[in-house]
């Protein structure tokens, strides 16, 4: 049984930078693809970004684009959110998810707790 727990959400200020980590415990997550989600209280939940087992696609959504990396570690099952340029907009609890099969933006079934990034001056 896999377990998701994320790691590094705080406060930051406008153009600041964060990194989030998931670590999966319970099984190796090779051929897993891994992911981010964020939710902000009234909007629904989106995928922020996605990779796949091998690491060779990538999936961010546009408003994210340029500004964060999503990196995976399948030695030590982590997958790792790189955020920088961080704006207001990006408030949100932040969700690690993964799938087994493709780095889809749909049909996570584990997910972590969350881990609350708020960016304000």
């Amino acid at each position: 049984q896999v377990q998701l727990a994320e790691s590094g959400g705080g406060l930051v200020q406008p153009g600041g930078s964060l990194t989030l980590s998931c670590v999966a415990s319970g099984q190796s997550m090779a051929h897993y693809a891994m992911a981010w989600f964020r939710q902000a209280p009234g909007n629904q939940r989106e995928a922020v970004a996605t990779i796949a087992w091998d690491g060779d696609y990538k999936y961010y959504v546009d408003s994210v684009k340029g500004r964060f990396t999503i990196s995976r570690d399948n030695d030590k099952n982590t997958v790792t959110l790189h955020m920088r340029n961080l704006k207001p907009a990006d408030t949100a609890v932040y969700y690690c998810a993964v799938r087994p099969g493709f780095a889809t933006v749909t049909g996570y079934d584990t997910w972590g707790q969350g881990t609350q990034v708020t960016v304000s001056s």
